[in-house]
């Protein structure tokens, strides 16, 4: 079999091909630095099994590039824990608006524990995100896991 790189041109010509129709290396966006640093505290540092209490997640979330990033981070709970007494919602996002270079946000988000909250550590996603133009366009994304303790 003959293909077309092959007999009229090389391989470089066919990656130039690809270039004019959008398709380019991604492999300098693989080895770019993470462009949030995320550090978390809970205050007070765990919550009473099968009661009624919460606790506040502390975000502190760096802006570690240099250019302007609109910035969001989403916070997802485990089944028996929630964002409200109640116990409903499970995911939330908080819209940080944006940060310069080298910026630092605090943000605080209110977790709560029910009757259903057995004793044992419940593992919470926070997501941070970096947007384009508006909320809607995504550019990257950093992921961290936080640990809660329920005693």
């Amino acid at each position: 079999m003959n293909y077309w790189c092959c007999q009229n041109g090389s391989i470089g010509d066919l990656m130039g091909i690809f270039n004019l129709f959008g398709k380019k290396d991604a492999s300098s966006e693989l080895t770019k630095p993470s462009p949030f640093r995320i550090s978390t505290e809970w205050t007070p540092y765990s919550l009473y099994s099968n009661r009624n209490n919460s606790t506040i997640l502390n975000i502190k979330l760096k802006n570690m590039t240099k250019e302007t990033l609109l910035t969001s981070v989403v916070v997802e709970l485990p089944q028996t824990l929630g964002f409200d007494t109640m116990g409903v919602s499970k995911e939330r996002e908080v819209r940080v608006g944006e940060l310069v270079a080298d910026e630092e946000k605090d943000l605080g988000v209110e977790v709560y524990g029910g009757m259903k909250s057995d004793p044992g550590e419940y593992t919470v996603l926070l997501t941070a995100i970096a947007h384009y133009r508006d909320y809607g366009h995504v550019i990257n994304a950093v992921k961290k896991r936080t640990t809660l303790k329920v005693v």
